[in-house]
């Protein structure tokens, strides 16, 4: 059985990503990439689904965890009545030129006594559906098939026999001894594994992490917390293109037992702007370029078709499907793979584009002659569109409305456009942009504005409250202490309370299509407490953004949601929208002090 979502630890080599529990099981990996199809899949079922457990005999959890430094390699300690061992997990980065098989390393390290421990591996291709063939050749178990075989190296010594399926491994830990287990994944067609120094690889990786973070520029109160929050969207980054997936996982539920479970190993535009602000900030303009990047070739071609969501290399095609075959995290169904907005029409994406686009000229980066041609023609289909609805920031499946926030980021749109024009003397039909802006801008404060209750909603027409309309102050839309951005900020802090959290929007004004509720969104609690420093209530943001950094696990990690009745993590893990609003977050307070 899964453990709670925040009792997994993250490790992985910038293309793919693992999930260990406290027990001592690899409950989650796909392989090659972050959107393939999992391996282990016991996330969301069981064992039987595919897992890797190596832990002392008869232990049920780790006495304790780390990271090792300022990287993803991840140390546990279990300590039994017969002595003491370390497990060290980690994935080598893979280098372009070099070896280029992913490879999940696990080092069981004896330090007291004599301590029996046994490896468990279920192997189980296609999210869980495929249970392989099996054979020995030399040192290696391999398991084959369709397209996919995974090399488990046996170290000397160890008894490792199959059962029922599960390849076991049995050995004794003594004080002193390191004994490694390399899993390699390959295509099928390939006939040997390579060899992997696992000393060597260790070393490497470690070199690899502290030498990048310690370009981290954030010199705060909160360093650990930012310092983590980087680590994990750089572990989040697809190397080879720059795409940065919005979490590792899948289907894992924002209510136990609920329906809303989403695929989220894909690259989401909604993030852009406010992932290139977190890393340029963090001072890794290296990776704010490369995501730059990735997103001008993501999204070239007709602005008509623009998505609010792609593949790590550009993909358009990200087809849902509901794997009826697994039950689920705790029993939550349908478990889908593949994400079915990417046919929705969010506006929003529009003025995040060029948002991105403003914040890289800003940094320094140059505005090409085509891209400006690209952002010329993003503008002139928003000039014909922006007034229709759509299905907006939470990708709604109730029916496309005209919702507050893409019509403010529509406004973003043209008012970062200006600028751009202005700041570049590129060539621009300025004043039809000036135009558009004063139009989204009177459209807003006409039609998204409650003057009863002198607040901004969700949508037009509508009465319910919605956490993104805080973009009216944190895009400059309205200065901080216009008195309908104070009321607003007011209105969502006490109307959207969820245990001293904050929702998205609220639940009896669902426009989202689907039954249940879900936690508190981590990502808007911080986005609250932006507002608050904004409108001159610092102690009071400082107050909520340690609330919410403190609901990480022991590891730092933070997902999409919290259950402050369960005190529990919910949703997709590790969250890169929570991370990237963590940073921002800190830095917007770290500046203000």
């Amino acid at each position: 059985m899964a453990g709670r979502i925040e009792d997994y630890a993250l490790i992985g080599d910038l293309q793919t990503a693992a999930l260990v529990g406290r027990d001592g099981s690899v409950d989650w990996l796909c392989l090659p990439r972050f959107d393939s199809p999992s391996c282990f899949s016991g996330l969301l079922g069981g064992g039987e689904h595919g897992a890797w457990r190596l832990a002392p005999v008869g232990a049920a959890q780790c006495s304790t965890r780390r990271y090792r430094g300022d990287s993803l390699v991840l140390e546990s300690e279990w300590r039994t009545p017969e002595g003491a061992v370390r497990v060290t997990d980690f994935m080598p980065q893979r280098r372009l030129g070099g070896r280029r098989t992913p490879q999940l390393i696990r080092i069981v390290e004896g330090i007291e006594g004599n301590v029996p421990v046994r490896g468990e591996l279920r192997l189980r291709f296609n999210y869980g559906r495929i249970e392989p063939w099996v054979r020995r050749t030399g040192h290696h178990r391999v398991a084959v098939a369709g397209p996919d075989s995974a090399w488990l190296r046996v170290p000397p010594g160890v008894h490792t026999y199959g059962l029922d399926g599960v390849t076991v491994s049995d050995f004794t830990a003594t004080p002193g001894s390191r004994t490694a287990f390399v899993l390699t994944w390959q295509p099928s067609h390939l006939p040997t594994s390579p060899r992997t120094d696992t000393e060597d690889a260790l070393a490497a990786t470690l070199r690899d992490w502290q030498h990048w973070a310690g370009g981290c520029r954030y010199d705060g109160e909160w360093r650990d917390a930012v310092l983590r929050s980087l680590i994990t969207l750089k572990a989040l980054a697809y190397e080879p293109t720059g795409g940065i997936v919005a979490a590792a996982t899948a289907s894992l539920p924002e209510r136990i037992g609920g329906m809303r479970n989403w695929d989220y190993r894909f690259c989401w535009l909604r993030d852009s702007s406010m992932t290139l602000s977190a890393l340029l900030r963090g001072g890794f303009r290296e990776e704010a370029a490369a995501w730059r990047r990735w997103l001008l070739r993501a999204i070239a071609g007709e602005p008509r078709d623009l998505q609010a969501v792609y593949g790590v290399a550009g993909e358009r095609v990200l087809g849902e499907t509901v794997a009826d075959w697994l039950p689920g995290y705790e029993g939550s169904r349908p478990v889908r793979f593949g994400n079915a907005a990417v046919d929705q029409l969010q506006l929003d994406v529009y003025g995040e584009v060029v948002d991105t686009l403003h914040l890289a000229l800003l940094a320094g980066l140059p505005m090409e002659r085509h891209v400006w041609t690209l952002l010329r023609a993003l503008m002139d289909y928003l000039e014909q569109h922006w007034r229709e609805p759509d299905e907006g920031l939470w990708e709604v499946r109730g029916g496309r409305q005209h919702f507050v926030h893409s019509k403010v980021m529509s406004w973003v749109a043209a008012d970062r456009a200006v600028r751009l024009a202005e700041a570049t003397g590129l060539p621009a039909p300025v004043d039809r942009w000036r135009a558009m802006r004063d139009a989204v801008h009177a459209d807003v404060c006409a039609n998204g504005y409650d003057r009863r209750r002198g607040v901004f909603v969700q949508h037009y027409g509508g009465q319910g409250l919605d956490a993104a309309t805080l973009f009216v102050v944190k895009t400059g839309f309205l200065p901080p202490d216009d008195p309908r951005v104070v009321r607003t900020v007011d209105a969502i802090r006490e109307g959207l309370d969820h245990g001293g959290l904050t929702h998205r929007y609220q639940a009896r004004q669902r426009t989202d299509g689907l039954p249940g509720g879900e936690g508190a969104f981590l990502a808007c609690s911080f986005w609250l407490a932006d507002a608050l420093a904004a409108t001159g209530r610092r102690t009071e943001a400082r107050e909520l953004f340690a609330r919410v950094v403190g609901l990480g696990n022991d590891l730092g990690l933070l997902s999409e949601q919290w259950d402050p009745r369960a005190r529990r993590q919910l949703g997709n893990t590790p969250q890169a929208f929570t991370h990237v609003a963590l940073v921002n977050t800190a830095f917007t307070l770290n500046e203000s002090a």
